[in-house]
């Protein structure tokens, strides 16, 4: 038995945490940790198992198979299951006496709730999403499907396509609309999960990429390749920043704010929530003394700069910074004048072309 994915993301399921192992011989089997023991073999695809995954809150697994199918399994009943079952509701962890079959009543308490088809080709890797009713897949026909249950149904809601050779797999961004994947055309993929549209490409020369894991909790990302493995971050964690005299300007919690550093005062100046689709911290910020505006810059929405005048006074209500705001696309922006900004545009070009007088409306560079 060749094991494709070994997995272990529920210990509540009973008082002993539990794996998962998926194979090429066609199942997955659930397993006692502590025991060592296997307390269910969940069966019915019909080629090798690339993947199983538990479900982050409910008794579910999801698993992708070369059969070009996503199933999701519905495991609540090992919770009710008996000793001499296997079940997990009485710690029993993997049957009876010696030679007893904990697997005799199997289909009693684990069925097939949903057959997920829609791939042209084996399917390699599928996850939930760790809050929504959403599950992701990641095909050898260069496709990541994204499928949406409810109680009763699931069904395809939509795909992104763009890698030129088999997904190997792809991941939720457990704190952003965000979605990672990688695959045998050398690169990693980042996608706007609400426009499945391609936000980032990241590629690598000579390996093939096959795995991909976030961090529960870090901003941290880990690829492996034919050669070994990359961890890397999606967005910087230090805010952009810029000093002026005794003033300190930053990003933080989608809000611009100043700090004094006379008076250790530290204000909200400026909302930037609705700045780029999906909303990524911005990358850099420059202060205008003269004009008191600002340029953000971001990297989604294949790069973006927004200038913004900044409130005359810190009292009163936080303003939108799409009020007034003005937009180009642009790598990153600066002032360079007392009324003019450059702009590196993708060609790597620097452009000087405008007045930094807010009130201008703005053209792309």
């Amino acid at each position: 038995m060749d094991c494709s994915c070994f997995t272990s993301q529920r210990p509540d399921l009973s008082e002993l945490s539990c794996q998962l192992s998926a194979s090429d011989d066609q199942t997955i089997r659930i397993w006692n940790s502590t025991s060592r023991q296997c307390i269910a073999i969940l069966t019915g695809h019909s080629h090798y198992v690339m993947s199983a995954q538990f479900h982050p809150k409910e008794d579910l697994v999801v698993s992708a198979s070369m059969d070009q199918t996503v199933r999701v399994w519905d495991i609540s009943g090992l919770r009710k299951g008996t000793p001499h079952q296997g079940g997990l509701g009485t710690g029993g962890g993997g049957g009876g006496g010696p030679g007893s079959n904990p697997f005799e009543t199997f289909d009693s308490f684990s069925t097939v709730k949903y057959v997920l088809e829609g791939h042209d080709r084996g399917v390699n890797f599928a996850m939930f999403h760790p809050t929504l009713p959403l599950i992701i897949s990641a095909a050898d026909d260069r496709v990541i499907k994204i499928w949406r249950m409810s109680e009763t149904k699931a069904w395809e809601v939509d795909s992104c396509r763009g890698h030129f050779n088999n997904v190997s797999s792809a991941l939720f961004h457990p704190k952003h609309e965000v979605i990672v994947s990688c695959g045998e055309d050398k690169t990693v993929r980042v996608w706007d999960l609400a426009k499945r549209t391609a936000i980032q490409t990241f590629r690598r020369e000579h390996d093939r990429f096959w795995v991909l894991a976030c961090h529960p909790n870090l901003n941290l990302f880990a690829a492996g390749h034919d050669s070994g493995l990359i961890v890397f971050k999606l967005e910087r964690e230090r805010p952009a920043f810029t000093v002026s005299q005794d003033m300190l300007y930053y990003v933080r919690d989608k809000y611009v704010r100043t700090y004094d550093f006379g008076t250790g005062s530290d204000v909200g100046l400026l909302s930037v929530r609705k700045f780029g689709s999906p909303y990524v911290p911005p990358r850099t910020i420059s202060f205008n003394p003269a004009e008191k505006s600002i340029i953000l810059t971001i990297s989604s929405d294949n790069g973006l700069y927004e200038l913004t005048p900044l409130p005359q006074s810190a009292q009163g209500e936080v303003k939108d910074s799409n009020a007034d705001g003005k937009r180009g696309s642009g790598q990153s922006a600066i002032f360079v004048a007392r009324n003019r900004f450059a702009v590196l545009n993708k060609s790597a070009q620097v452009c000087v072309p405008w007045s930094c007088s807010a009130t201008q409306v703005l053209n792309d560079p």
